[in-house]
């Protein structure tokens, strides 16, 4: 165990090398600031972003890495400007922990948009340290960039929301995707994509998951609650359901086919890619004859992750997860790789990290 010098006064779990293994670690948070909220962690999500930042997958990672950026927990100090919060609320931080708060961006709470947005595990905070993840006994965090948890929403289930939900929920709201009656693709049934499906059912709308594999069939229909279920690399079925969905969600990370998903939209569809394929590649035609779009969408602005974590409070809309202890983290990450989760991993911090 090692810290970068000061009072070591944070305990957290860090991979030290490419490798991706993680092993305890002690460092130091900074002092609680005048705008700060100073977090006791209770929870923290599990997400593919720990899995790429920890074995150095883009390039970048700068090690001690201490990742998780889906946190939970209870807001133990507050500095003497802070508004918004109170020692013991409920608090979630998510993708970032900084931004400029003057750009166009920051103006309209698209923070996440911001050049200068700070991520909340590996990023450069203005003070010129690199942050540490969730994966931690505690966190301080501008108050700006964390979010009410109601008290009646249980805090193990809030944590997937803070990345995983607020992902797929951005692009549908952005796009419309909330109108009832419409119809709506999913591609992928992992961590984003089930709750994808669950915010379109909340929606009123229509939900076809479409899947390469035949046992998510059960899950998709009767645990989730999905309308219907689509083999994609079957062309009959496929094609009985040609031009037949208003929107599509896809968020399957590995590479596969767009032009015959963008067939199953309807004139003036749109296509939402939340995931990370290595390439997207389509058709000109699949655009152009059908008015269709393709957009792009990462996480989400403080409002929507706001507004979010509020309407899955009052509609009782919560994700499926697997909790663990920080000690089963190595293991979990090894699953994730393997898509062996249904459908979040979510460490219980506070009764296993010490």
């Amino acid at each position: 165990m090692s810290s970068e010098g000061g009072k070591e006064d944070c305990l957290g779990w860090a991979a030290r090398d490419p490798s991706g293994f993680l092993s305890p670690y002690k460092f130091t948070r900074r002092a609680v600031g005048s705008e700060d909220v100073s977090i006791k962690i209770t929870h923290c999500g599990v997400c593919y972003a720990d899995v790429a930042w920890t074995r150095n997958v883009q390039g970048h990672s700068k090690y001690p890495l201490v990742p998780g950026h889906e946190i939970v927990g209870i807001v133990k100090q507050v500095g003497s400007s802070v508004q918004r919060f109170k020692v013991g609320d409920h608090v979630g931080v998510g993708t970032y922990v900084n931004s400029c708060r003057e750009c166009e961006y920051c103006n309209d709470r698209l923070e996440v948009q911001c050049e200068k947005s700070v991520m909340t595990f590996d990023g450069i905070d203005a003070d010129g340290t690199v942050t540490k993840g969730g994966y931690s006994s505690h966190i301080v965090v501008h108050e700006r960039y964390c979010f009410r948890i109601p008290e009646n929403y249980p805090m193990d289930l809030a944590a997937p929301l803070l990345c995983a939900g607020i992902t797929v929920y951005t692009p549908m709201i952005r796009h419309k995707m909330n109108q009832p009656g419409k119809s709506l693709g999913v591609i992928g049934l992992g961590g984003l994509g089930h709750m994808a499906v669950k915010f379109g059912k909340a929606f009123g709308l229509k939900v076809t998951v479409l899947s390469t594999s035949i046992s998510k069939k059960e899950e998709a229909l009767s645990l989730l609650g999905a309308d219907h279920f689509v083999i994609s690399s079957d062309l009959e079925q496929m094609k009985a359901i040609a031009k037949s969905l208003d929107f599509i969600i896809d968020t399957a990370a590995g590479d596969h086919p767009f032009d015959p998903y963008m067939s199953l939209l309807k004139t003036g569809g749109i296509l939402a890619l939340v995931g990370v394929p290595s390439e997207v590649k389509f058709s000109p035609a699949s655009l152009n004859l059908n008015m269709r779009t393709v957009t792009g969408s990462v996480t989400g602005g403080t409002k929507d992750t706001q507004e979010m974590i509020d309407l899955c409070a009052a509609q009782k809309i919560y994700p499926n997860i697997e909790v663990i202890p920080i000690d089963y983290a190595n293991e979990a990450l090894e699953r994730l790789i393997k898509r062996d989760v249904k459908y979040r991993f979510v460490i219980d911090i506070e009764n296993s990290l010490k």
